[in-house]
This record gives structure tokens, sequence and C-alpha cells, in this order.
């Protein structure tokens, strides 16, 4: 696991504990793990995105957020930020140019996956998403990565990465509260 996961996870956890939340398990002497934290804390901050999603809902988003993220080696906040910007939570978000889902991927960027099932499929949307992401950052550094899920190879301003960032800093404010 990449240092950033583990600091991620790390602050989720101390910051579960300083607020005084349950940090056991099931009453379990045992500790939470810090992953079950880290989907509390997404899950929060999906639940002030979009109060129209069920808690289940929720909890799927988050974990599928962890699991990709972590596949991907990408920080789940940042994964969190580009959920809230490019559908604003909602799984069933269609745009005009055809992009499905939470994380608005192209069905032709999909195809490029094996991915079993439908695209619109929480946890396949945010694979594929991650997935892309992952390879943006990884070819062009994390703003520009992070531009080009937006804009493609043609990158036309800030605008985009910006709001991402933006995002970010909320889900971070958000987790920490």
């Amino acid at each position: 696991m990449r240092r950033a996961h583990i600091l991620f996870l790390a602050v989720l956890a101390l910051g579960l504990v300083v607020r005084g939340e349950p940090h056991m398990a099931g009453g379990d002497s045992a500790e939470r793990p810090a992953v079950e934290q880290a989907v509390d804390s997404i899950d929060m901050v999906l639940g002030s995105a979009n109060p129209h999603l069920a808690p289940s809902e929720r909890r799927r988003i988050a974990r599928a957020v962890i699991r990709s993220s972590e596949r991907h080696s990408l920080d789940p906040q940042l994964v969190t930020a580009i959920i809230l910007v490019e559908s604003s939570a909602r799984p069933w978000a269609l745009s005009k140019s055809g992009a499905v889902g939470l994380m608005q991927v192209m069905p032709h960027m999909a195809a490029l996956l094996d991915l079993g099932g439908n695209l619109t499929t929480i946890e396949n949307n945010i694979e594929a998403g991650c997935w892309i992401l992952a390879d943006n950052i990884r070819r062009l550094g994390e703003d520009d990565g992070i531009s080009a899920y937006f804009w493609g190879s043609d990158i036309r301003g800030v605008a985009y990465l910006d709001r991402v960032r933006a995002a970010r800093a909320t889900v971070q404010r958000l987790a920490r509260s």
C-alpha cells in the first residue's frame, strides 16, 4: 500500500478517535480496521453531496472507491473528489456526450477494459474511472492527468482541475471534522 494511502487511513482513524466516535468493531476489543474508517468517511462525504443516496448505496460506493483507489495507487480522496465534480455522487448520471455513472466514463474508454458486466454499475464505473485517471496521472503527472480526465489529450484550461482541487479540499475538510 502506498504511503499516501496509509497516511490517509491513519488520519481518518485519528480523526474518528479524537471526535469520540466508536472505533471498535461490533463491540469487540479489536480496533476497527482502517479501511472501514475510510469507508465511513467517504460515506459521510457522499451523504453530504447527495442526500438522495440510500445508506447502502453510499457504503457500496465508498467501498468501491477504496478498492479501486488501492488497486490503481490513487488517493481515495482524489477519486471521491472526481465523483463529486463529475456526477455530484449520482450513480445514474448520464451526460449529453454519453458519459455514464459516478465517474462519467465514456463507454468507448471502458471498452478497453475487460469489465464483467455493465459500465453503469457502481463497481465497474469506479474501476473504469480509476483506471483512466491512474493512466493519465502516470503518463502526464497529477495536475495534467486530472485535467486530461475531463479534456482528454487536448487540455484547454485549468477550470476542471480547480474544481477537482476545491472538491478534494472539501473531502479532506469533511474527513477531518
